[in-house]
């Protein structure tokens, strides 16, 4: 640690390097500063009523710092760009065209991005539509239509925003963008966490034996995670040697890196996504309309009330309803299994091994590799998205277990952004520190 924290003040020393933090410190001041924007016609007791349950909800306002519980203009967050992102990514491998416009070169890539800033848009929009309906059923929102319609431009403009911040601090800061605003967005949320949870020990609700239990989670789940996303399965690769007039080239041994959590936190958004859907669409058939109109049918409004609050319940994971938490387990393995073979080809990287003269020793090159590859993939991803499956749901167990319910961070999605995030930051820095010949933070 000691080392590191040198190599750290070592890097500060650095003016470049020095400039990239500072710039990247001031983006999240300024997204802290945004973050406390409120915007009009919410209901803040009723709003505070409708996170009391906790679920999926509360998790996505640990995504956005608590932007969401305090209705300000970053309320989205940055998960409409991700979305978006997500989106063209699987389009570009499933539409032939889309994929030759990537190869296109620095065009194709900017044309694409700003089709992905479009449908950012769009998606800021319908979503920012379906929270307030979904505030104005629970009756958390009360504004008119003219503040709605202000509401839904400034969250969109607050997403826009985010993006715009994001695509600057990877250009000008060190890190990647939008990691670090979803990381921003999760750390600011500790110090109210922390409070609270001593609020709760000053009050004896709970007591040292709890939070201690809680401290061994934590460092038993950072440790568990740190081990998943730097692990790797190695596949030795030899490449003959080719004569180019006097020179000759090939001839080393070298090794393709497969890594375990090969979807990183993706599953997880796709798995969260499709276990809100029924909730969401549950909690719009409550608006006014809807009851008003169930009512004209002859049907009780108490029934339909009931049936919707018992289809959100039923969908909701948690620890009173196993089954749901179950489905979501299986969801977020699914999503990991999809979005892997989406991302990784193992045909495109046979073919680019022999192209170079590689061949994976004692497996023919051409469809014998890739059904190689194939194979190991397959058998290192299922402990990829067994870890994943384990970890989205440990966030609805962790604090009936420990006794602690305030401290959101122990355990679940929001640590494996943290840490992974922080990972890939340490990384960057020490690749800084390698173009000047000094230690790195890994080494």
């Amino acid at each position: 640690m000691k080392e590191r924290l040198a190599n750290l003040a070592m890097a500060m020393k650095l003016p470049d390097v020095r400039k990239r933090i500072f710039f990247v410190f001031t983006m999240f001041a300024l997204y802290v500063f945004c973050a406390h924007i409120p915007l009009p016609g919410i209901d803040k007791e009723q709003l505070a009523n409708f996170f009391a349950g906790g679920g999926l909800m509360d998790l996505l306002d640990v995504f956005v710092g608590g932007s969401l519980k305090r209705f300000s203009i970053l309320a989205l967050g940055i998960m409409p760009y991700i979305n978006a992102s997500i989106i063209f990514q699987l389009l570009v491998m499933a539409i032939p065209s889309l994929e030759q416009l990537q190869r296109e070169g620095e065009w194709g890539q900017k044309k694409l991005q700003a089709w992905t800033r479009y449908l950012t848009v769009a998606l800021a929009v319908l979503q920012a539509a379906g929270m307030i309906a979904m505030f104005r059923g629970a009756n958390a929102f009360i504004g008119d239509r003219f503040i709605t319609i202000f509401d839904i431009l400034m969250m969109t403009s607050g997403t826009m925003f985010l993006m715009y911040i994001g695509n600057r601090i990877t250009e000008r800061g060190i890190g990647q963008g939008v990691s670090l605003i979803i990381f921003v967005g999760i750390m600011t949320r500790m110090p109210q966490d922390m409070a609270q949870t001593y609020k709760l020990w000053e009050g004896r609700e709970i007591t040292i034996a709890n939070i201690a239990l809680l401290v061994a989670i934590f460092l038993a789940t950072i440790y568990g995670i740190v081990k998943v996303q730097q692990a790797e399965r190695k596949i030795p690769v030899q490449y003959t040697k080719r004569v180019k007039g006097q020179r000759v080239y090939g001839g080393q041994s070298s090794f393709l890196p497969l890594r375990v959590n090969q979807a990183g936190v993706i599953p997880i958004i796709f798995a969260i996504s499709v276990s809100m859907f029924p909730a969401t669409i549950a909690r719009l058939l409550l608006s006014e309309g809807f009851i008003g109109l169930v009512a004209r049918l002859g049907i009780a409004e108490d029934a339909v009330r009931n049936a919707v609050n018992a289809l959100v319940n039923y969908t909701a994971p948690g620890v009173g309803n196993h089954f749901a938490s179950f489905l979501y387990f299986i969801l977020v393995i699914l999503f990991t299994y999809f979005y892997t073979a989406v991302t990784f080809n193992p045909e495109q990287i046979a073919d680019n091994l022999q192209k170079n003269g590689g061949a994976v020793p004692g497996i023919r090159p051409g469809e014998r590799t890739r059904d190689y590859l194939d194979k190991i993939l397959y058998r290192i991803t299922l402990a990829g998205a067994l870890f994943l499956g384990f970890i989205a749901i440990m966030q609805y167990y962790v604090g009936p277990i420990t006794g602690v319910s305030t401290f959101n961070l122990v355990g679940g999605t929001s640590l494996l952004i943290v840490v992974g995030v922080a990972l890939d930051t340490m990384q960057q820095i020490e690749a800084q520190l390698l173009m000047r010949q000094y230690r790195g933070f890994l080494s």
